[in-house]
């Protein structure tokens, strides 16, 4: 699945990025310790976090994820979004939690 495909299913804004979400979701990780996120986040992976800040986009990149999705409408700073946008970080939001996000995008990725 596509984070663009993924966006549309989940009903999430496109907060960067808009223009590249081609790239492919193959699974999920939930996590706001940035250090354990780091190291566990496999590449592929759409990040689920409610960290908005210019950290996330460092463990982002470094994770190689397909995107992070910010939950419970979490707010991605501005000096964040600038730097996601420089480094191509796809970030998305929405209003739902963590846990529930994680059940649809598990759902779709059996699909």
């Amino acid at each position: 699945m596509t984070v663009k495909e993924l966006a549309k299913s989940l009903d999430a804004r496109v907060l960067t990025c808009e223009d590249q979400l081609c790239g492919e979701v193959t699974g999920c990780y939930i996590g706001d310790l940035l250090s354990w996120v780091m190291s566990r986040a496999e590449c592929g992976d759409a990040w689920l976090t409610i960290m908005g800040n210019i950290n996330a986009v460092a463990v982002a990149a470094l994770a190689d994820v397909s995107c992070v999705i910010l939950t419970e409408n979490a707010v991605l700073d501005t000096p964040a979004r600038e730097k996601a946008e420089e480094q191509n970080i796809i970030f998305l939001q929405t209003e739902e939690t963590g846990y529930k996000t994680a059940i649809k995008i598990y759902k779709l990725l059996e699909e």
